[in-house]
Order: C-alpha cells, then structure tokens, then sequence
C-alpha cells in the first residue's frame, strides 16, 4: 500500500493532545496517532451505514405484525431445552 505525503494544521491545544499521546506510549509519532483517528472514523462510519441500511430494510419490509413476547420466549426455551 503506497502513502501519500499530507501537511495538516492544528491547533496548540490538538497538537499538545497529540503529543501527550506519543508521550503516554500510545503512538509512536503524529502520523500513527492521526492514521489510527481516521480507521476509527472509517469503522464508525461503517457501523452507522450498517445500523442505517438495517433500519431502511426494516422500514421498507412491509406491514408490522403483532409479535407475543412470551410466545417467543417459549419457542426459545424449547429450541434450546
């Protein structure tokens, strides 16, 4: 996987966060800690489509039906003995 040179600013306080980081052990320098911000975000943004696709499906699957909270649980129990 190729990487591609950036030059980002931020402010006193971000970057002293950042550093603080680094200190702690956490990262090694500014482009780990900035790489692993930016999985983070990819992963977070993955969950929300996943959870936002699911509620679409739900939405769109039709008419709800009465569900028996107890007559599921029984089916459960008796699946599993």
């Amino acid at each position: 996987m190729g990487t591609v040179r950036k030059t980002i600013t931020v402010t006193d306080k971000q970057d002293g966060w950042i550093k603080a980081q680094i200190d702690a052990g956490h990262y090694t320098n500014d482009s780990e800690y900035i790489r692993d911000l930016i999985r983070r975000e990819q992963e977070r943004s993955a969950e929300v489509e996943a959870i936002r696709s699911a509620l679409i499906a739900g939405e769109t699957s039709g008419e709800p039906r009465a569900f028996d909270a107890d007559a599921f649980k029984q089916r459960m129990l008796a699946k599993r003995g």
